[in-house]
């Protein structure tokens, strides 16, 4: 990953002086980034710094988002790699707080190719909290996986020791032992956010199962399923993940690990169900092959913790959430 050259976007509907607090996101065009800076903008004054070198989200997203929102507040995109440490730590600087969420985040790709997974997911994050330790950040906010604990008995909590089964886990854990030692050694407040698997608007692009799911049924085309169909995931809508990190923000808690989910298992067959009863008209073909190596079996989040400290409360349940989904599918589709 080579470091882009600049460009700059400002958008703002209705300009405020007296913004509340200044938000740095990295990987704001992704996914996850596009929803939260929606979140952001539609539920209070901020001013927030998208930077992204747009490797894998989409500066699109980021333009829908901020177009679809309250505009609340002002964004600005700044196109730039967190390996590129002094445009970083430049871009950083009169910022309140960072929200880390740019990540290599292939599990699959991550074994194919461990090296770079660790140069993005840990050098990149190392880059991130040197900018705000040399800048005197002291919010950081983490985007961490439910990937670091690996496979052990659910519900997985913030107690267990991480064990994760493949290298883009492991450079999870060692972004959250660098945000702790950036906690004890800095006095930055970080925050690690173990996500469990999101899903949402502005995610056309990726490959997790819901999207590909969803794409493959509007297809017509045939669904693989690896292993029996059994295996379980904790699944959070963006709205809710959205809602986690502002409450994180907001927190005084430093160097905690909290687990973001729903505290619900759903297995993969009863989420092909659920699609197919969704997508009535659409004929679906279902094929079944080896399970995946490194890909955990069952998985699901306790929430006590984020419950007690954050306040966090889930809102979305999958249901509503896919019905949201598969209409937004259709729109663009």
């Amino acid at each position: 990953m080579k470091s882009k050259h600049l460009s700059r976007n400002t958008y703002s509907r209705n300009p405020n002086k007296n913004l509340r607090q200044k938000i740095f996101i990295t990987g704001g065009c992704g996914f996850v980034g596009a929803n939260f800076v929606k979140y952001l903008l539609d539920n209070g004054s901020y001013d927030i710094t998208v930077y992204d070198n747009v490797s894998a989200g989409s500066k699109k997203n980021l333009d829908i988002a901020i177009k679809n929102s309250r505009q609340k507040g002002r964004c600005q995109f700044i196109e730039g790699d967190i390996l590129d440490k002094r445009t970083l730590s430049k871009k950083v600087r009169k910022h309140d707080a960072i929200v880390h969420l740019a990540a290599h985040t292939q599990v699959l790709e991550s074994i194919k190719s461990p090296q770079q997974g660790f140069d993005i997911n840990v050098a990149g994050t190392l880059h991130c909290l040197e900018a705000a330790r040399e800048n005197r950040i002291k919010k950081f906010i983490f985007a961490s996986s439910n990937a670091v604990v690996g496979e052990q008995s659910i519900p997985i909590n913030e107690e267990m020791i991480p064990e994760p089964l493949s290298p883009y886990g492991a450079s999870k854990v060692c972004g959250e032992a660098l945000c702790s030692a950036y906690y004890s050694s800095y006095g930055i407040k970080t925050t690690s956010l173990r996500f469990a698997n999101v899903y949402g608007a502005y995610s056309y692009h990726k490959t997790s199962v819901i999207t590909k799911f969803i794409k493959r049924i509007m297809n017509g085309q045939i669904l693989t399923i690896y292993g029996t169909g059994k295996q379980t995931r904790d699944f959070i809508h963006a709205d809710d993940i959205s809602l986690a990190i502002s409450l994180a923000l907001r927190s005084n808690q430093g160097g905690e690990v909290f687990q973001i989910g729903t505290g619900t298992e759903t297995s993969v067959n009863k989420l092909i169900t659920l699609l197919t009863t969704l997508l009535t008209n659409k004929k679906t073909k279902i094929i079944r092959t080896a399970a995946k190596k490194g890909e955990i079996v069952r998985n699901c989040s306790s929430i006590k913790k984020a419950q007690k400290i954050l306040r966090f409360t889930p809102m979305i349940d999958l249901e509503n959430g896919l019905s949201d989904i598969v209409k937004y599918f259709s729109t663009i589709s």
